[in-house]
């Protein structure tokens, strides 16, 4: 204990942008740690020598460029906090991106109006609207169709580098919803482009996701808590409620490295069992770091 201490002391001697600097390369939840432990720390934890560095490099044209109002902030810690708390939306409204709070990682969601969705242009199937707890201006609800098939595209480039990322489909169901607890088939892959041509293509997750996971025989219930249900595999995924009151399901996850250049894919479709399906809204895809379980 009298060397720990010690240490400690030799360590509060150095001179705070030093202290400042050094905490700069640990991580937020670490920096919210050394000031909550350590009077010494707490003025180095907090300074914005340490928050600019968990901000992403291009913070202010992500601020300057963003269509939903900056809440106001004297600090970049706080400015940390604002991003990670109030999604902005950017990309004129297309794309909604927060940071994680526990890593700084840019997190992205795709307004579902930018999916390639079949049939998604026929108001017969599909229909468009605005609900007050969405982020984005519209909202798809699925009326009724038989083939069940959704693509939304990222680029890898606007995602933070060396991250393990997920996707996940975030949407709601009304009451009356019907034939949406048959397994769909999600799929992400790598796409190259060259010239307009698809010069590289790779697989990197294939899984089942139970929209409406059949619990118990028949009778149907939304998955709340992590894990799997009996009859499961691995690959397999279920719903469970957000935070902010929505639903949302893993659709697979991929490692973004250094430089990476390339589109994402992603698709959902339940084209096996062709019975109607309807009452599924759909707010968007969601790009974050995946959660080590």
């Amino acid at each position: 204990m009298a060397d720990e201490n010690s240490e400690n002391s030799r360590f509060n001697l150095l001179p705070e942008g030093c202290i400042a600097n050094i905490i700069s390369f640990t991580s937020p939840k670490d920096a919210c740690t050394a000031a909550a432990v350590s009077v010494g720390l707490k003025s180095a934890a907090e300074s914005d020598t340490v928050w600019e560095r968990f901000l992403p490099p291009d913070y202010v044209e992500i601020v300057s460029g963003s269509s939903s109002p900056v809440a106001a902030y004297s600090t970049k810690k706080e400015l940390f906090f604002s991003l990670c708390d109030s999604p902005l939306l950017v990309d004129g409204g297309k794309l909604s991106l927060r940071l994680d709070k526990s890593t700084g990682k840019k997190c992205y969601m795709l307004c579902s109006r930018q999916f390639q969705i079949a049939w998604g242009d026929n108001l017969m199937y599909w229909t468009w609207s605005s609900l007050p707890d969405s982020r984005f201006a519209e909202v798809a609800e699925l009326q009724s169709v038989f083939w069940l098939g959704m693509r939304a595209i990222f680029q890898a480039e606007l995602l933070s580098p060396n991250t393990n990322y997920a996707a996940y489909l975030v949407f709601k169901l009304m009451e009356d919803h019907e034939g949406l607890d048959c397994p769909s088939k999600a799929s992400i892959k790598f796409v190259r482009e060259k010239n307009g041509s698809v010069i590289e293509k790779v697989d990197k997750t294939i899984s089942n996701v139970y929209i409406v996971p059949r619990v118990m025989g028949r009778r149907r219930r939304i998955r709340r808590t992590r894990g799997g249900l009996p009859g499961t595999t691995p690959n397999d995924r279920v719903s469970r409620v957000r935070s902010d009151g929505w639903l949302e399901i893993e659709l697979g996850d991929f490692f973004i490295c250094e430089g990476d250049k390339f589109d994402i894919q992603i698709d959902v479709s339940e084209t096996k069992h062709l019975n109607w399906k309807r009452g599924l809204i759909i707010e968007g895809i969601e790009l974050r770091p995946k959660e080590v379980s």
